[in-house]
Parts: structure tokens; sequence; C-alpha cells
């Protein structure tokens, strides 16, 4: 930021008047003027030393009002003999005419107030001050306006600068967060981020990620985003969630890691659209909630839903135009499924790396498909979530494919988690990703059989298969060893030693 007489800058969303008061304002009314508060002052006449009795704060310390930075009526002799430390003396003049040189003129209207200041103990603590007081463009003015910055958080700034106390609390952390880095405190900074992190929650995670955004603080942003992962269904449920902006929606929406039911979400953000709707003064219709919604639309997985949660809701909205609802029953209800405009890469919920395990160390060409699963057993040794499969595709170049894939309790025979989709190859000798549309928890010990039906031309396989795949964290050294069975019965071939589902999409 130049460095000017005024100070002046642009006030950023959500930072202006309201917020809480730091401690009794100072009264311009009550000040003496610059020109008599910083003129010497003769010794007063010799008086007998204080006695045992004598309070020396009070002889020092002689204010309007006994409120934390009340101004002096005036300048007061000795008082640095009350000060035995150079903090003292520096905190002494906080807010202080005594030896001002600088007043600010801090917030606008009936809420303005003026404030005393040193340009030295300024100048010390920000280089922002510096510049404006002895920078090549250095004011020579001795009071200089800052409109956009609020009282309160401006003597949290000073309050630090001659104290290094921390002087913060929730409804003035934001404008003083903004006062510091207009003012490059750094260290000022850093105490706001921390009382943000303190005091971070599911149902302020929206309000504080707008702020974080707004202030590029990245770290404090992380924080709530993972915050929002892990409490999605709190997060958008609290009020600030339709407060929050587009491009923090979007922010949002494009994450791999929410976990919550696609139709919550979808309900969610007609929520937020119905709000934006207001705030720009529009009626609330499907078109314009639509319209509000921009690209924020295109980032609801509509697949990852079911037949039924998306015919009782999203289907009925008005928000989908016709074209987008056909092509959506559609990819839920026939094969060859068709093309949909909208992502169908699932939510995972889960923290941590993306792991994967390959159980064949060659591939061969061909494998052909009649309507039979491949189907092969397994077990693990901890527990895992398996997100999805890797699976070989065509010999014949590129090709779309049609495939079921499920994990099944083999003992119960019961279907655990499965997915209906399809996926495209490019003809190489590659893995090619189906994704469940929710993680699958496997326990360890305990016999899975992993399925996948294909419809397709005949594709490579795998051969020389392991029986025992060990995959060892980079990170932490940790193991998680699978184990490989025979699945029993009609399994189109697939084995141990060869066949299809080469590989395992997991996290720990």
């Amino acid at each position: 930021m130049a460095a000017g007489g005024s100070g002046r800058a642009s006030c950023p969303p959500g930072v202006g008047a309201g917020a809480g008061s730091l401690g009794p304002s100072a009264n311009a009314a009550a000040a003496p003027s610059n020109a008599a508060a910083c003129a010497p002052v003769p010794p007063p006449p010799p008086s007998p030393p204080p006695g045992p009795g004598t309070d020396a704060q009070a002889v020092g310390d002689e204010r309007d009002d006994a409120g934390p930075g009340a101004l002096l009526r005036e300048p007061v002799y000795n008082w640095q003999a009350t000060k035995p430390t150079v903090q003292e003396r520096f905190a002494f003049l906080f807010n202080n005419e005594v030896l001002c040189d600088v007043h600010f003129l801090v917030g606008k209207g009936l809420s303005s107030q003026r404030v005393p200041a040193h340009r030295f103990v300024l100048a010390v603590g920000s280089a922002v001050f510096d510049a404006m007081f002895n920078g090549g463009m250095a004011t020579t003015s001795t009071e200089i306006e800052l409109p956009d910055v609020e009282p309160a958080a401006f003597l949290a700034l000073l309050k630090f600068l001659y104290s290094d106390e921390v002087q913060i609390g929730p409804e003035t952390v934001m404008t003083t967060l903004y006062t510091a880095k207009k003012y490059a405190v750094p260290a000022l900074e850093a105490h706001c981020v921390e009382f943000l992190k303190k005091h971070l929650r599911a149902d302020n995670a929206f309000m504080l990620l707008t702020q974080a955004r707004l202030f590029d603080e990245p770290q404090l942003a992380s924080l709530c985003l993972e915050s929002i992962d892990k409490n999605t269904a709190d997060a958008i449920a609290a009020e600030g969630f339709t407060d929050i902006d587009l491009d923090t929606l979007v922010a949002v929406l494009e994450r791999d890691t929410l976990g919550i039911r696609e139709v919550r979400l979808f309900n969610a953000v007609v929520r937020w659209s119905e709000a934006e709707c207001q705030r720009q003064q529009l009626q609330v219709t499907p078109e314009n909630k639509r319209k509000v919604l921009g690209k924020a639309l295109s980032l609801i997985r509509f697949p990852l839903m079911t037949i039924e949660e998306f015919a009782a809701g999203p289907a009925q909205s008005g928000i989908l135009v016709d074209r987008e609802v056909v092509s959506l029953f559609l990819h839920f209800t026939v094969n060859p499924k068709p093309r949909v405009e909208f992502i169908d890469r699932p939510r995972c919920c889960l923290r941590g790396k993306e792991c994967s395990i390959n159980r064949f160390q060659q591939v061969e060409s061909r494998w052909g498909y009649s309507g039979t699963s491949d189907r092969i057993r397994f077990s693990v040794n901890k527990r895992i979530f398996v997100v999805g499969f890797g699976l070989y595709g065509s010999i014949h170049g590129p090709t779309d494919y049609q495939v079921n894939i499920q994990i099944i309790h083999t003992d119960s025979n019961t279907v655990l988690g499965q997915n209906d989709t399809g996926f495209s190859c490019d003809g190489s000798a590659s893995t090619f990703r189906v994704m469940f549309k929710e993680p699958v928890e496997v326990l360890p010990n305990v016999n899975y059989t992993a399925c996948a039906t294909l419809k397709g031309p005949d594709s490579h396989y795998g051969t020389k298969g392991l029986r025992k795949v060990t995959h060892e964290s980079p990170t932490t050294g940790a193991k998680t060893c699978f184990t490989f069975c025979y699945a029993a019965g009609n399994n189109n071939g697939t084995s141990v030693e060869d066949g299809q589902i080469p590989e395992v999409i997991f996290y720990t």
C-alpha cells in the first residue's frame, strides 16, 4: 500500500461499523488541542515526595475517567519516575496526549473517534506507518483520516504496538485482522488467526472461510475446509451457509471430501440460491435460482443420487432444464449409459492419501465378457475404506464399457457397496478407475468378494497374480496387507493367478 497523508483504503466486505467496542472511547471534545498538548511544560513548584501511602499510579495517571485508555487532562510532570521499565513507559503513552505528535480520525460518522499517537512508536512497529511518516511521500499532517478502519480495531492495533498486549474478542477479531494486515503487523495477524482457529466450529466454519478467503489467510481457510469436510451436515445447516459468496460456494462444491449425501447438498444449495436471489433483489423463481447459481450448479453431482432421490427432488425443482432431467433419468435407468454434463466422481469423505494395490505382475490379451461377473475374494489385515477398483479396458482401441461393481460380505452374501456406471478406455494396457458412490468399510481379517460385471469388447487381463500384496505408506511406513483367494462359483474365469479386477483403490 502506498504511503500517504490519509492512509485511506477501501474497506473489504464484511468489515464495517458495528464491531464490538474494545473499551471506553477517547472523547475528542475533552481532548486538548495538539499544540497545547505537545508544547513544553515548565516544571511545577517542588512538592514533597509521595509518602508511604501514596498511590504511585495515581501520581502518573490523572485521567478524565477511570476507564482504560482514557485521555489525560494535561501532561503530568515526572510521570516517567513512576514507570520503572521501558514497557511500562510506552504502555503509558498508549491513547495518551502526552508527547503525542499525530492524531487519527478513525471511522466514519457518529462512530468516528479521534485517537492521539506517536509517530516514532508507530514507525518502529509498522513498515506502513514508517513509510507514511518517514518515506519519500511522507505526510506532514498532524491529523490523518482513516474512514475505513473501525475505532475498536485501531485501538487494538495501537495497544499491541505500544505494549505487546493483545486485546481481541469475537466481535472485533475480524476488523482487527483487517487492520493488522493493512498496517503490516504480522505478529498481531498471527494472534487473530490463532484466536479464530480456537473458536472454529461447524456452525461458524462457512463464515470464517469467507473471511479467510477475503483476507488471504490460506492456513485458516484450509482449517475451515477441513472442518466442513468432517462436519458437512452441521456446517451447511448453520445460518452462515446462506451468507457466503458464490466463489466460496464453488470452492466447497468442488471438493471430493464432503461427508454428505448429494441430495442433501443439493437442498442446501437451493437454500443458498433463494437467499442470493433476495440479495440481488430478484424474484425467487426456478429460473432465477439457476441464474444466481451459475457455475455452481454444474458442480452438484446428480449421478451420485439414487433415482428415487433425484425424482423426488432435483427433477421437480425446476432448476434443471428438461434436457438435463431426461439425460439424468436415462443415466439412472438404461445401458449403455448416455454421457451427462454433471460430475459422477464420488465424494470420498475420508482423510489422508488415496492408496492402491495391483495384484498382477503382467498384462496379456484377451479377456471376453458374456454377462458373467468377474469375482475375486480378498481380506485385509487392517480396517480400510475401499473407494473403487482399477479395471482393464479394450484391446481394440478407445472404447466405452458399462460396468456394475460390487463388494460383497462373503459369509452373509450381503452387498455392502455397488455402483452401476461406465468408464472409457484408450486401448492401452493401463487400468481404468471405476469408483463406488460412497466408501465401503472393510474390516480386518474378514472375507469379502470383489465383483465387476462388464459389458463391452474383449479386454486386456492380468497374469502372474500374487496371493499376498502389501502396500507400505511412504510417509508413516504403515503396511496394509491384502490376501486374495479364489471365489468359488461362476466368476468368468478370474482367479488369483489371472483375470480382471487388478487394482483395489482404498484409504486407510
